[in-house]
């Protein structure tokens, strides 16, 4: 018998429900008809998920799925079991084995950011000269590629045209059907070590590859036929190989040496080449560069740690990066919007970069994961690893770092009062028996799992993959 509550017109009720939450919402929804229906209309549970998250996509469910009050609650469960992390009851860990070699990269096949229902599938590449795909929430193998004729030692994907393109020690860069493991086109670098990275634009995908000699090759993918071949250093090696959240700008540049200056390459003058200009290009004014990372949440805003030209110190530095178009040129303007000192207790060489939004810094060293601002400020330091951190990934919800403790540690994003991003750190996510492995060495995640890789004290490396209900 449904309760004699004082009828209201609807959008009446809707406007006095959408000061509830998701909870109550769903409470008032049993009271009567009249209410459910108002309870359930889209423009409610549609508010409800703009005003916690910035970006939603409804086609990330499965058709018949596809309502905003679905949306709501998957995504808002699927966040609950990663933030508590409780094995069994919030994730399955399976633990994936093939490789004879060491794991030296892994990729995930497709974008999938706040995708819920379709499988998460990677790609490891092993110095055992094969490249492997993984069914992450079966936990089994898909396919594996033949045996290269050299150890393989870098791996990317390709969103726009779903491949995979891989380098080895000889510098042959390959190209794979990611669906198949099928073999679809070959480019050789001769150099001993290659940095890679994939842009679209016109319509068409590249590949743009720096070498160990200094040079940068782009090629049309699939078909890595070579549309340029710039010297951008001479005899150094590209250790540093970036490309801006729009797309228009490639920087490279090398660890060997103080005296050269990274570069910035406008992509369609590497793309599509004049014959008479050299390609569009400008120094980032900065003493060498150990490790950069663009913001994404900005067009073109970089920052690069780099020594102070006078001392051991590392100095941040961070540029926007602009074009100024005349009629017969475009010229590169750079522009430095901030720098400070970093501050380490020790000194250790290794040093992880990444960025979040358009103005929070994450930066490893050692066993410390330390977030600042912009300016400089020092927000949040965390030492929850015994043993120093070889790998982190960042996307909106949270933040992994893997340690050569054998364990992961997940931060999860939070807002300060002063409105300044920050991180709460969670649980860790064990790896297995220091009897048997080293340590992680690499990680990365999707919106729905996290997978690692551990090195295997007999040489044979595996992954192990963490993959959280929905």
């Amino acid at each position: 018998m449904e309760c004699d509550f004082p009828t209201l017109p609807l959008d009446c009720l809707v406007c006095i429900f959408s000061y509830l939450d998701a909870e109550d919402l769903i409470t008032v929804s049993l009271v009567n008809q009249s209410w459910n229906g108002a309870a359930e209309t889209a423009w409610l549970w549609r508010q409800m998920c703009m005003h916690r998250w910035t970006f939603c996509n409804l086609s990330k469910l499965n058709p018949e799925m596809q309502t905003w009050k679905n949306y709501y609650l998957r995504r808002a469960k699927l966040e609950q079991h990663m933030t508590s992390g409780r094995a069994s009851a919030d994730y399955t860990c399976k633990t994936l084995r093939g490789h004879t070699g060491s794991v030296v990269g892994l990729v995930y096949l497709s974008d999938s950011n706040h995708q819920f229902d379709s499988k998460s599938i990677v790609c490891s590449a092993s110095s055992d000269g094969t490249i492997r795909a993984w069914s992450i929430q079966e936990g089994i193998q898909l396919w594996s590629s033949q045996v290269q004729d050299a150890p393989l030692t870098k791996i990317i994907a390709d969103q726009q045209t779903g491949l995979v393109i891989s380098t080895d020690s000889q510098g042959r860069i390959k190209a794979w059907k990611a669906q198949t493991g099928d073999e679809l086109a070959s480019f050789p670098t001769a150099s001993s070590a290659c940095t890679l990275l994939t842009y679209y634009r016109k319509d068409q995908s590249f590949l743009t590859a720096g070498t160990s000699g200094g040079a940068l090759h782009t090629l049309t993918i699939p078909a890595l036929s070579q549309v340029s071949h710039v010297r951008a250093f001479d005899t150094y090696k590209i250790d540093i190989l970036l490309l801006s959240p729009d797309k228009h700008w490639v920087i490279a540049a090398l660890r060997e040496s103080l005296d050269l200056h990274p570069k910035v390459y406008f992509t369609e003058s590497l793309s599509c080449p004049c014959e008479d200009d050299p390609p569009v290009s400008a120094s980032i004014p900065v003493n060498g560069c150990t490790v950069a990372s663009f913001f994404p949440s900005e067009a073109a805003r970089v920052m690069i740690v780099h020594s102070d030209g006078l001392s051991n110190a590392k100095n941040i530095s961070i540029f926007d990066i602009k074009s100024k178009k005349s009629k017969y040129k475009t010229e590169i303007m750079v522009e430095q919007v901030g720098s400070f000192e970093l501050l380490f207790d020790g000194w250790n060489s290794d040093i992880l970069l990444e960025a979040h939004g358009s103005g929070t810094i994450l930066i490893a060293q050692g066993k410390e994961l330390k977030l600042y601002s912009i300016a400089g400020t020092q927000i949040a330091s965390f030492q929850d690893h015994k043993e120093h951190i070889a790998a982190m990934c960042v996307d909106s919800f949270r933040v992994v770092t893997a340690s050569y403790d054998l364990s992961l540690r997940v931060f999860t994003w939070k807002k300060e009062q002063n409105k300044d991003l920050s991180l709460e750190s969670r649980y860790h996510l064990l790896g297995g028996s220091h009897m048997f492995s080293r340590g992680f060495t690499h990680v990365a995640c999707d919106y729905a799992s996290i997978v690692a890789s551990v090195a295997a004290k007999d040489g044979k490396d595996v992954l192990k993959a963490y993959s959280f209900n929905a």
